[in-house]
């Protein structure tokens, strides 16, 4: 039987389980949240040092934790606020224009061994690099995790009214980039 997050949580502030309390919550979350931090900055090495990052942050505030959303969503927050402070890091690093930085994404994905897509799957990951980093973690959230607004309302910390104009354009964005490859 799997263990809940109020176990998680129970054993978590307790100081003889603490730690065993933390690799349980690693093992129950790290691939999710490892797939939805890789989704955003796209490269596997990148993503491994922001889902460790977030995890750092996890152990240092799991204590603070007030319980007014669900476990998974206050992950999920830190996750992609620990990815856009990435990319926007990344960003600022840059010597290159950003268009140029989001097609060698592209071509990143495309060398990828761990990628294994057809060339559909290539056109739609080429569609949403370009896509702005709040637009590209709400298309994210709500295509890849198939994440309920109101859920993903707590992990962005914005209104639903926001992220549903926000999944609307970029859908509107992705399908004319999609349009204009072929």
């Amino acid at each position: 039987m799997a263990i809940t997050d109020t176990e998680i949580l129970e054993q978590f502030s307790k100081p003889a389980t603490k730690e065993k309390a933390f690799n349980m919550l690693v093992e129950k979350y790290q691939q999710k949240l490892y797939w939805h931090i890789r989704r955003l900055v796209v490269d596997h090495e990148d993503a491994n040092d922001v889902c460790q990052n977030m995890f750092i942050k996890v152990w240092r505030n799991l204590e603070k934790f007030k319980q007014n959303s669900k476990l998974y969503t206050w992950l999920y927050r830190i996750a992609t606020n620990e990815s856009l402070t990435f990319l926007n890091k990344k960003k600022r690093h840059l010597s290159t224009p950003l268009e140029t930085e989001d097609y060698s994404l592209a071509d990143q994905l495309k060398a990828d061994p761990y990628f294994d897509g057809d060339a559909l799957q290539i056109q739609l990951q080429e569609a949403i690099q370009t896509l702005p980093d709040k637009q590209k973690a709400v298309f994210m959230l709500r295509y890849y995790e198939e994440m309920k607004y109101e859920e993903m309302s707590q992990v962005l910390e914005t209104s639903v009214g926001a992220l549903k104009a926000s999944y609307h354009h970029a859908v509107k964005k992705i399908h004319k980039f999609m349009k204009n490859v072929d």
